[in-house]
């Protein structure tokens, strides 16, 4: 009577498996179906057309983050034969007489070859040393660092992300709170004064002056 009893549990326990499984396969074939049948119109249609697009903000990309080779290359081939030997060739210009080291004129200072930001006059001081100097970067500027064993010297070059130039080095005996002292070959860059800011793309730094 027990083995009966057993035997007729174990069957029922299998059918009722059985049928959860065909129950399955049935949710799961007509799943597929709905999906073939409707699944293009799931997503809601838009009408870009009715869109108003004056809620969209569109931000633009910098022209010196977005300069195609040739640009590049345009650039490069406008340069004076110092600006090449300093910016291409990690070259040094004489202190004392280039264009920059005694400049007091407001504005911003950016890379010869690609016009990125680099540095505010308003974080430029005297150093002594015959080159600007500037105590940081302009906010939002990454300057690209590389260890310099040059000369018997282990020093810190500091080149221009996207234009990819020389610009001099990096010491840490600044006189600010800062401590540093970026010292910038003139060569390396081109001076962009407060007046003309905005109509050469660089209004945006604008407020770093006022």
């Amino acid at each position: 009577m027990c083995d009966f009893s057993l035997a007729h549990i174990q069957i029922s326990s299998g059918e009722q498996v059985m049928r959860l499984y065909y129950i399955y396969i049935v949710l799961l074939v007509t799943l597929i179906v709905l999906q073939l049948t409707f699944g293009k119109n799931t997503f809601a249609d838009v009408n870009l057309e009715e869109y108003d697009m004056t809620k969209v903000n569109i931000i633009d990309t910098p022209f010196w983050c977005s300069a195609t080779p040739e640009e590049r290359q345009e650039a490069i081939n406008n340069l004076t034969e110092e600006q090449r030997i300093v910016a291409l060739e990690n070259g040094t210009e004489r202190p004392f007489t280039n264009e920059f080291w005694d400049s007091k004129e407001v504005g911003l200072y950016v890379d010869v070859i690609s016009g990125e930001p680099l540095f505010s006059s308003k974080d430029k001081f005297d150093s002594g040393t015959g080159w600007p100097s500037f105590d940081r970067p302009i906010e939002g500027t990454d300057i690209v660092e590389v260890v310099d064993k040059s000369h018997g010297m282990t020093r810190t070059e500091v080149r221009s992300e996207y234009g990819q130039a020389h610009l001099g080095h990096l010491f840490n005996d600044g006189p600010t709170e800062t401590g540093l002292r970026y010292c910038i070959n003139s060569a390396s860059l081109r001076f962009i004064p407060l007046s003309e800011m905005d109509e050469k793309g660089y209004g945006d730094y604008v407020k770093y002056f006022n």
